[in-house]
């Protein structure tokens, strides 16, 4: 007989006792089911953390001024006012291997328009920013030179706003206000999706940071008007950036005059590294949660042996008699080893549906990004399917090497 004749006769086979079918392959259902979900969520994860790095854009440095002392107590970092445009202007000037430089100055505000009215980040810029983070206008124009300079009242918005203050218009040409002050949209951004902090990117209004600096968050920063946020660079070849943070922190502390012994009042980031170890953490955790799963398919299986050693038990007169008419040993070791698998492979089957449904259902509930991978069901079924080898290999030994006059015998 060949191996779908044998699977045909495993099945009707199986099917005399439902029951203790079911139960049986009830734990390869819940192993399969495991492993499935976990790899689905933290394929979901990995994927959604590689989408953030693409969307951040490639081979950045980010530079936030350092911690501020009030009262004697050091304030979070970032609170400092040590970076300006200067030192913009000195980093693309006198570090080899520097694309763009993009100084940003950012609070939260309000802007509305006609009747609506929505609470946002509001980030003075230069042309810089958009391409340092590889941003495309999808509608409309970036700033002109002359816009930058003068400080012009325009902005250019995400998709998040233009469905908050248009609704359905384009919004490209209307005025909203920030704050008391008017702004004309020239521009919508390409939509970016979720950054790394969990938020949208796409909730945003870029302005030109002198307007920014003179007309509408420049008081935000203290005394100083010409203090920022942040400067992003774009490094060339992505092999220099070690060199790069070393001579950009060397030029900084020269200008900056800090003795050798004081230090930095910034710090130089790379924004994909924290996301890369988050993307290993996620992998590491997946491989232990994968291996605790896996247990599962382990005493599933060992469950599948102890059942058809019982059933070879109870079946040693149908062995006889298959003998009796001519069936080699093999045959008998094969029908076993058929009854095995398939009791296996449908309940890998049954918990491929469960585990990809578990995993829908727990994405949903917590928003978590989910993955299921057609690679990784399928790997799930071969596994169950190798479970069922395994643990079937010695009741069909057990049953090939029963005696046919014996068997014939029994009860």
């Amino acid at each position: 007989m060949n191996l779908l004749d044998n699977l045909r006769i495993a099945i009707q086979a199986l099917c005399i006792n439902k029951l203790r079918s079911i139960l049986t392959a009830l734990g390869i259902i819940v192993g399969v089911a495991a492993v499935v979900c976990v790899v689905s969520i933290a394929s979901g994860a990995r994927s959604d953390i590689s989408q953030k790095i693409r969307t951040l854009g490639a081979n950045l440095l980010l530079i936030r001024p350092g911690a501020e002392n009030a009262g004697g107590a050091r304030l979070e970092a970032g609170s400092g006012h040590t970076l300006t445009e200067a030192d913009a202007a000195a980093i693309r000037r006198e570090t080899p291997g520097v694309q763009v430089v993009a100084p940003l100055l950012s609070h939260p505000a309000h802007i509305a328009a006609e009747r609506a009215n929505w609470a946002t980040i509001v980030a003075g810029i230069t042309r810089d920013y958009l391409i340092a983070r590889e941003w495309i206008i999808s509608r409309g124009r970036t700033f002109t030179s002359h816009e930058i300079e003068a400080g012009d009242k325009v902005a250019i918005v995400g998709s998040d706003i233009v469905q908050q203050l248009f609704a359905g218009r384009s919004g490209l040409g209307e005025t909203a206000r920030i704050g008391d002050v008017p702004f004309t949209l020239i521009g919508v951004l390409e939509k970016k999706g979720e950054g790394a902090a969990g938020l949208s990117q796409d909730d945003v209004v870029f302005i030109p940071l002198s307007a920014a600096q003179g007309r509408v968050l420049g008081s935000v920063r203290g005394g100083s008007r010409r203090a920022l946020d942040l400067l992003l660079v774009k490094v060339s070849d992505p092999i220099t950036m070690p060199e790069v943070t070393r001579q950009i922190a060397t030029l900084l502390r020269q200008r900056h005059h800090l003795r050798d012994n004081a230090p930095d009042d910034f710090s130089i980031h790379d924004p994909a590294d924290i996301l890369s170890a988050r993307r290993g953490t996620l992998y590491v955790l997946g491989v232990l949660l994968m291996s605790v799963a896996s247990v599962s398919l382990i005493i599933g299986g060992i469950g599948v042996m102890n059942v058809m050693l019982v059933s070879v038990a109870e079946r040693t007169r149908e062995v006889g008699l298959r003998m009796a008419i001519g069936a080699r040993r093999r045959d008998i070791g094969r029908q076993f080893l058929a009854e095995a698998l398939a009791l296996t492979l449908g309940g890998g089957l049954l918990g491929v549906g469960l585990g990809a449904g578990a995993a829908s259902v727990i994405g949903w509930q917590l928003g978590w990004p989910v993955y299921v991978s057609p690679l990784a069901t399928v790997s799930a079924c071969g596994a169950a399917a190798c479970v069922g080898m395994f643990f079937g290999i010695y009741p069909a030994y057990r049953a090939s090497r029963v005696d046919a006059i014996t068997a014939l015998r029994a009860e």
